[in-house]
């Protein structure tokens, strides 16, 4: 599965891989607990394949900072997001050492290394396009 399916909804806690469309919006299921949930237009979705990271030279799409994150540790799961704040910063400065500490928050680091445990937790582990090995 790759992360063109995989949704963060605002107030609702991890990540959700999206099912079905429906009238009104559309069905996704819980990675934490498996359940599933209806989403309405109402709220704001957002794909995880569109989401990017700011750096001091552009915007690194957040797919580039899992692979780092998974090429950091080997594949495996990353430092706790519950961390301290300046552990969590130190950490992040490793995998992407050019990011840009005005924009991107300690908030934005533990959501990020949150949502990596949570994905390679679900055997969810491949972050590359899907299309550009084809092209290749």
């Amino acid at each position: 599965m790759s992360l063109e399916k995989i949704l963060s909804i605002s107030g609702k806690p991890g990540l959700y891989e999206l099912k079905t469309q429906t009238r009104s919006g559309f069905l996704a299921e819980s990675l934490i607990d498996g359940r599933k949930i209806s989403v309405s237009g109402r709220h704001n979705v957002s794909l995880l394949s569109e989401i990017a990271i700011y750096t001091l030279t552009e915007e690194v799409p957040l797919r580039e900072v899992f692979s780092k994150i998974s090429e950091k540790e080997n594949g495996g799961p990353a430092i706790n997001h519950k961390s301290s704040k300046d552990e969590l910063e130190e950490y992040f400065f490793e995998v992407l050492p050019d990011y840009d500490e005005d924009r991107v928050y300690a908030s934005d680091i533990k959501k990020v290394v949150q949502w990596y445990n949570l994905l390679q937790k679900n055997g969810i582990t491949q972050f590359t396009e899907a299309d550009s090995s084809e092209e290749e």
